[in-house]
């Protein structure tokens, strides 16, 4: 296989930095994982929870949102494939790096997202039938009310950000978050920020602004509340990582800016928890903020805007796709008791007919009305483009609220 891959483990489960300190190499070379692709724990350690340090409730709540994840995906790319949507961009592959990080965090804690981190909103609560929506851009978008594309959500209530198509510029933003919750709350027990990117968003100025500033901004003497959370997938739509940086690792990078950095299996979720929590932690508490590279691999497209078997190698693709993050958890719930050998077939079968019985509902709410075009932007609408409203609602038969009224 191409690339960086989690070949180098540590062959252990006890926590991957109990004193993270800049320059901890192994943090920053090794890659961190708790479980084996078949499943089975690395090497149990008695002092921790079930020898791997995650309850049996964490393990079924992110299995639980992974299936509910790749269940969404699936159904989504085949709209898209049919006409019925018209952009989507899947987290397949991903599922774990995604749903573990949001798990790892608190409620109160804030996400700046990157393309494929919807799934941590809708762990967090955020209603299927409002995603939806917002995918279709219908009158029940209330994140941005159809003038936005698809996979561009965000909610005040559950504390994620809606995204931005241009790369890392959420980064410096997660930063300015983080350094608001430093001057307003207190160590060590602070709400933080997590700033998700690509790998190929390290490649962007805007990295290297957030990662300056989160180095050494010291809001009331101590690190930021900060965890700065790279996806790994090796694959920049079609730039490899190895033509994007000839750093060892992109955990390494987070040496040079007096960060930490910490790497992690990607696709295993005990892993990602165990790492991001740390990490929360450490950054809550007023520590150094923690850059952490989860490697894994984008198994799909880029987007339905992309066909990679133009420009890579799908024979690795394939062999990734064996290491796929929900059977490996699956596999560890079942010989916890927690899943029925066929537990995870079931699981997919609810979670399709969710999908599928809300998707019913979403496309038969009405598009967002023409007046919305010319609404939140003015205090008082400019005479000429209410002309043009009134010229757009003439030609569909629908005269404008304000011209109506006249």
């Amino acid at each position: 296989m191409t690339g960086p891959r989690c070949d180098d483990v540590l062959q252990s489960t006890t926590s991957p930095f109990p004193n993270l300190q800049v320059g901890d190499q192994q943090a920053m070379f090794g890659c961190f994982r708790v479980l084996r692709p078949d499943g089975s724990v690395i090497a149990a350690d008695s002092n921790l929870e079930n020898g791997t340090g995650v309850s049996d409730a964490d393990t079924m709540a992110m299995l639980r949102s992974m299936v509910r994840v790749r269940a969404i995906d699936e159904r989504m790319l085949g709209l898209q494939r049919q006409g019925r949507i018209g952009f989507y961009g899947a987290a397949t592959g991903q599922e774990a790096g995604t749903i573990a990080a949001g798990h790892a965090l608190q409620a109160r804690d804030w996400v700046h997202p990157a393309l494929r981190e919807g799934g941590i909103a809708l762990h967090r609560g955020y209603p299927l039938r409002t995603y939806l929506a917002q995918i279709f851009g219908n009158a029940e978008d209330t994140s941005t009310r159809g003038r936005q594309m698809p996979c561009h959500y965000g909610s005040k209530e559950f504390n994620f950000v809606t995204l931005s198509s241009v790369m890392a510029t959420q980064l410096p933003q997660a930063v300015g978050t983080a350094y608001a919750m430093g001057l307003l709350h207190e160590a060590p027990d602070r709400p933080l920020c997590l700033g998700a990117i690509g790998d190929g968003a390290t490649s962007e100025g805007d990295f290297h602004v957030a990662c300056t500033f989160a180095g050494v901004m010291r809001p009331k003497g101590v690190g930021l509340p900060l965890v700065l959370y790279v996806q790994n997938n090796q694959w920049a739509i079609s730039t490899p990582v190895e033509k994007q940086t000839a750093a060892t690792t992109l955990a390494s990078k987070a040496h040079g800016y007096g960060l930490v950095g910490a790497r992690v299996d990607g696709n295993d979720a005990l892993a990602v928890l165990r790492v991001v929590r740390a990490a929360a932690d450490h950054a809550r508490s007023g520590g150094i903020p923690v850059l952490v590279e989860a490697v894994t691999y984008r198994v799909g497209a880029h987007s339905t805007s992309d066909d990679p078997s133009r420009y890579r190698d799908e024979g690795i693709t394939k062999q990734w796709a064996q290491l796929d993050p929900l059977e490996r958890l699956a596999a560890y719930a079942v010989h916890r008791g927690l899943l029925a050998p066929t537990g995870l077939d079931l699981l997919r079968s609810e979670f399709d007919e969710e999908v599928r019985s809300t998707l019913a509902l979403a496309e038969q709410v009405p598009p967002v009305p023409l007046q919305s075009m010319i609404e939140d932007v003015y205090a008082v609408v400019p005479a000429a483009l209410q002309a043009q409203l009134d010229s757009s609602q003439r030609a569909v038969g629908h005269p404008s609220p304000a011209s109506a009224a006249h």
